[in-house]
């Protein structure tokens, strides 16, 4: 029940409560007055009913919801068959399929977001049922990339990531590449979307796809436990002068060493406590050596310039060296440092502030 309350409430957030309706109408060759179509809402990969449209005898329909808050995914569909299109706001489309291949034989005009997803789910099309070679497939999805990049905030680029054929995801959070271009699209949309029903999701998305990278990638003999024993890190603050971890630790009486990254949505309320906890043990010898994993630099240049400690950016983001060393597995991730070695790892905030105290 509580699931079903949760995407319920998502779905009202993507719709609008003002009146405001978008349309869709067009003509299903082959259809009869007996054919009925459903209009579908997406809440992040689940589907829910918006309404039902009656075909009449020449197989012309038309149909109207409540126009969207943000940017979002419909389909059309008539039995197993679905035409996936993108709804922003006020759009009216056109659809003109033939039966009996309804999801394949098709046409959208009247929104250009509308028609880059007819051609996206197309294209795929040539390679659902294991069709293609794999230099056929990396080549296309290379031309997917430079299109998501372009625009990691849009709502193709969001329906492009969670893309499946033949069941597996045509950008798989298991492979490293696919996993930056996901970082993206999750990063972008937690900067310039950060009220967007699917902000968080993409964000999750991220952060599982990491865990689940690195718990692929180590040894099957690995064991994961807390590390003691404190591994260097050298890298440059945003003046560009480099910063050794085990030099500040040998200067420092207690170091808070942070991983995190300033686009993810806790980065704001983080950087108030450690703040907090910097005015407080600073004069007392603590010093705090904040890692950026951000995948783009600009947001950490703009914080890191307004922050009292050493912040410095590590520009292999989630697949550097110093994560898999670390075993940093979610953000934020903080070690407190003391005499040269970590004493405890916090990966939950709320303990910090008074984990800190125990070593000052």
């Amino acid at each position: 029940m509580k699931k079903i309350i949760l995407m319920l409430i998502a779905v009202a957030m993507l719709t609008a409560c003002d009146g405001n309706k978008f349309h869709v109408d067009g003509t299903i060759e082959g259809a009869t007055d007996t054919t009925t179509l459903v209009l579908e809402q997406s809440s992040n990969g689940e589907w829910f009913i918006i309404d039902s449209i009656d075909v009449d005898k020449n197989g012309k329909f038309s149909v109207s919801a409540p126009a969207p808050e943000v940017p979002n995914i419909y389909q059309l569909r008539l039995g197993g068959q679905s035409i996936c299109f993108p709804i922003d706001s006020l759009d009216h489309l056109t659809i003109n399929a033939k039966l009996p291949n309804f999801a394949s034989d098709y046409t959208i005009s009247g929104s250009e977001h509308a028609e880059q997803v007819m051609k996206i789910d197309k294209e795929a099309m040539q390679f659902a049922g294991n069709k293609g070679t794999a230099a056929q497939m990396q080549a296309w999805k290379d031309q997917l990339a430079k299109q998501i990049v372009a625009d990691p905030s849009g709502i193709v680029a969001y329906y492009t990531i969670n893309k499946y054929i033949d069941g597996k995801p045509l950008f798989d959070p298991l492979n490293d590449n696919d996993l930056r271009i996901i970082g993206a699209v999750a990063n972008s949309f937690n900067s310039f979307r950060p009220d967007d029903p699917r902000t968080d999701y993409l964000v999750n998305l991220l952060l599982d796809g990491q865990r689940r990278r690195r718990a692929q990638s180590a040894p099957t003999d690995t064991v994961y436990a807390d590390v003691t024993s404190l591994i260097d890190i050298k890298l440059q603050d945003y003046d560009g002068k480099e910063y050794s971890l085990s030099k500040v630790a040998a200067d420092n009486r207690v170091v808070l060493l942070d991983f995190t990254a300033y686009t993810t949505d806790i980065s704001p309320q983080l950087n108030k406590l450690l703040h907090d906890i910097y005015q407080s043990y600073h004069n007392r010898g603590l010093a705090i050596y904040q890692v950026s994993l951000d995948q783009d630099n600009v947001a950490w240049r703009q914080a890191a310039q307004n922050l009292p400690w050493i912040t410095v950016f590590d520009p292999m983001s989630i697949n550097s060296k110093n994560v898999g060393a670390y075993n940093v597995n979610g953000i934020p991730t903080t070690f407190i440092i003391k005499g040269g070695e970590i004493v405890e790892r916090v990966e939950d905030a709320s303990r910090l502030k008074a984990a800190v105290a125990k070593y000052m």
